[in-house]
Order: C-alpha cells, then sequence, then structure tokens
C-alpha cells in the first residue's frame, strides 16, 4: 500500500459536496419546516437536536456535524446548520384527511418544541399529494389557502405542481401562524419530490433572509439624508467662506466617522443580502417551473415584489459611497485650503523673523559700536593716568599730546579684539 501525505481538509472539502442532501419523500406527506435565526448560538443549536435525537431514540449527531436525518418510525427528521440560522424539516408519510389541521410537530415533545433557541424566522406547513388528488388551482384556494390568490407553477418539467400564497395562516402552535404550501406529485417519484420541497424551502428561507436588510436599509436611507443635509450646509459655508476653516473640518470629520459607523453597522446585513437574493433565483432556476394559466409563477413574483426591496438595499449601499467620496472631497479641498493659510501664515512668520533678525543685527552693531567707544574712553583714561604718573615721577612727557595719539591706536586694538572674539563665537 502507497502512502502519501494527504491534505487535512480534503475529506471536509469532499463531503461538502454530500452536505445537507435532501430527504425522499413519497406521496402522501405531511411536511413542516421550522428556520430559527440565531446569533452566536451554534451551542444552543447544536444541543437541542441532540436533545431530540435522544427523545426519539435517535441516533446521536456527531460533535461537528451540520446536518442530519433520523427516522423515528414513520417520522423523519432532518436538521442543517447554516452560519446564522438552523433548519429542522419533519415529514410524517402516510394519508390524512386535513393536511393542515395535524402536523408532525405534533408528534415532537411539547416541551423541546418550546425550549428550542433562536427567533422562528421561517415555519411553513407542507403536504404533498398524489396526482388522483390534483384538483383546480381555484378549489385548492378556497380549501386551504382562505381564497388567497396562489403563486404556484408546475415544476421538475411538469412532473409536479405547486402551490402557495406566501401568507401566515394561523396556527395554535405559534401565535404568528405558518405559510403554507400545497405540492402535487405527478410524477416525481420520492427522490425528485424530496429535492423540490428542499428547494421550496430553502427559497422561502432566503427570501426571508434576504428581507432582513430590508429595515435597515430604510433607517440607512434616513440616516443618509441626515448626514447628507448636514455635508451640504458645511459644504456651503465653505463656499461662502462664513466660519472657521478649522471648525468645519472638525464637522467633516465627525460627519466621515458618522459614515463610517453606519457602513459598518449594516455592510455584513447588505452583502448577506445579496448572497441570500441570488440563492433565491438558484432555486427558482432549478424548480424548472412553467406557467400555469392565471397563476403568478415563482420567479415573477421574486422579481416583482423581492427584487424592489433588494434594489433598495443596493440603493443604500450607493448612497453610502457616493457620500464617503463627497465627505473625503470636501474634507480634502477644507484641508488644503487650511495648509495654503498655515503656509502664508509661516511665510510671514519667517518673513517677520528676518526682520527682527536684521533688527537685531543692526542693533547689535549699533551697540558694538558704542561698546569700542565705550571702552576706547575708558583705556585711554587709565593711560591719560598712567601718563601724569611717569611726568610725576620726573619724565618729562606731554600728557595731553600722549593721551590724544593714544585714542585712535587704543580704539583700534579695541575694535580688533572685539572682531577676533566674535569671529571665534561663531565658529
Amino acid at each position: 500500500m502507497i502512502t502519501l501525505n494527504t491534505h487535512p481538509l480534503r475529506r471536509s472539502l469532499n463531503d461538502e459536496a454530500h452536505a445537507r442532501p435532501p430527504v425522499a419523500i413519497s406521496s402522501p406527506a405531511r411536511i413542516t419546516t421550522l428556520t430559527l435565526f440565531f446569533d452566536d448560538a451554534e451551542a444552543e443549536q447544536r444541543a437541542a437536536m441532540s436533545e431530540l435525537a435522544s427523545r426519539l431514540g435517535l441516533p446521536q449527531p456527531e460533535p461537528r456535524q451540520v446536518h442530519y436525518t433520523g427516522v423515528a418510525g414513520d417520522l423523519t427528521v432532518r436538521w442543517a446548520l447554516h452560519t446564522e440560522f438552523a433548519r429542522y424539516s419533519f415529514v410524517l408519510g402516510g394519508d390524512f384527511v386535513e393536511p393542515f389541521e395535524r402536523c408532525p410537530l405534533d408528534r415532537l415533545p411539547a416541551d423541546w418544541l418550546g425550549s428550542l433557541p433562536g427567533q422562528v424566522m421561517v415555519a411553513t406547513h407542507a403536504v404533498l399529494l398524489p396526482a388522483d388528488q390534483e384538483a383546480p388551482a381555484a378549489e385548492i384556494s378556497q380549501r386551504w389557502f382562505g381564497g388567497h390568490d396562489l403563486i404556484g407553477a408546475e415544476i421538475g418539467d411538469g412532473n409536479g405542481v405547486a402551490y402557495t400564497d406566501l401568507r401566515l395562516h394561523p396556527d395554535p402552535r405559534l401565535a404568528e401562524g405558518f405559510s403554507r404550501l400545497v405540492l402535487i406529485d405527478r410524477d416525481m417519484g420520492p427522490s425528485q419530490s424530496g429535492r423540490m420541497v428542499q428547494r421550496l424551502f430553502e427559497m422561502e428561507t432566503y427570501r426571508l433572509l434576504a428581507l432582513l436588510a430590508l429595515p435597515e436599509a430604510k433607517r440607512q436611507m434616513r440616516e443618509l439624508d441626515r448626514l447628507g443635509t448636514q455635508l451640504r450646509r458645511v459644504t456651503l459655508r465653505m463656499a461662502q467662506q462664513q466660519g472657521h476653516d478649522a471648525s468645519m473640518l472638525d464637522e467633516l470629520t465627525d460627519l466621515s466617522a458618522q459614515g463610517e459607523q453606519l457602513i459598518a453597522q449594516s455592510q455584513y446585513r447588505f452583502a448577506a443580502a445579496r448572497a441570500y437574493y441570488q440563492l433565491v433565483g438558484r432555486r427558482i432556476d432549478e424548480l424548472r417551473e412553467r406557467r400555469l394559466s392565471g397563476l403568478q409563477p415563482f420567479h415573477e413574483f421574486m422579481e416583482r415584489r423581492l427584487g424592489p426591496a433588494m434594489e433598495t438595499c443596493a440603493t443604500a449601499v450607493r448612497r453610502q459611497e457616493r457620500l464617503m467620496t463627497r465627505l473625503q472631497r470636501s474634507t480634502a479641498l477644507l484641508r488644503t485650503r487650511v495648509e495654503v493659510v498655515h503656509e502664508e501664515q509661516n511665510r510671514a512668520l519667517l518673513a517677520s523673523m528676518d526682520r527682527r533678525a536684521a533688527l537685531q543685527l543692526r542693533l547689535q552693531e549699533t551697540v558694538e559700536g558704542l561698546s569700542v567707544g565705550v571702552l576706547t574712553y575708558y583705556a585711554v583714561g587709565l593711560l591719560g593716568y598712567m601718563f601724569k604718573a611717569c611726568k610725576a615721577a620726573g619724565l618729562h612727557l606731554d600728557v595731553e599730546l600722549l593721551t590724544g595719539l593714544a585714542i585712535p591706536l587704543v580704539a583700534f586694538a579695541v575694535w580688533l579684539g572685539m572682531r577676533r572674539v566674535k569671529q571665534s563665537l561663531q565658529h
């Protein structure tokens, strides 16, 4: 046997192709799905699935497993864990009288069901009927959808039919009710039926998860209006040169910080909405639907209802980008103006310093001249005393003449000495 080094992710990457497989469903059957939205509660979701498996006598899921399927008699349990939601699907096979009076949830422990972690985002009851129970759309609407307008189409290249109204119908198990879905198995078979049910459930799940961004987009629009108004006021003051540049620059910096905060608050949600919207389109494509006379198909409904909501989110993102671009441009212009003013102030300060230095130099030269005169005066005075002392000692000297002749010599000597001292200090 040849032993080769294996990449540590090889098995997990290979198993990804088989992750969350659909459950084969034979008609007739009732299916209920619950999608629970959570925030950093993955451990609680795993614990809930583990508890359900114990209560139903099913094998325990693996510690890092992200999907699970178990069969307890005629009840099939399917669980899938995603980044921010967990989905439970319960399939109950066999005949029934009224599909929406009793559902697979009635076979679950009530206390377990009431303690599920997370928030219910999607709750749907579905029924899979055999071909001999197919009825006109109007009759199905009156019987199970309260006479509401239906959305539906042939699916699986005509091998099945799907109807829904995407409304919440009263249900004692959940205060806000469950949505309903009716599928007709013309010639799908268990495997294709399971795939179609899963795609319809995922379509509804991703639709609502994508719409999570819509309230945030509307809130962002109001905040962007407010920031845009403040920015216009600042730019108007900039153009009219009203107010201090430094204070306006502080205002622009504050507006930029608020804009960045808006982006940080919504970036993940808007990116997730785009991804979920793409998944909705993919699941509809995978249904391979055909139009039924008088009914709005799934892709048309999503384009008319979900599409505008997603465009609102995209508009919010574009407005964020435009606002930040305007803020950056206004800040750059104002900062340039502030820098120009500072440069002019610096040049004026340097010119003033040059003038003061020249004045100090002239003053210093004047002082130096006075210093030469003062030192010469005292030096000549000392020489005069010396000459008088010599004359008193008997030497024949003309004190006045010698003192007068000493003045230029002493003055030159003092000037020369001060110059050398100045040169030595400069070096």
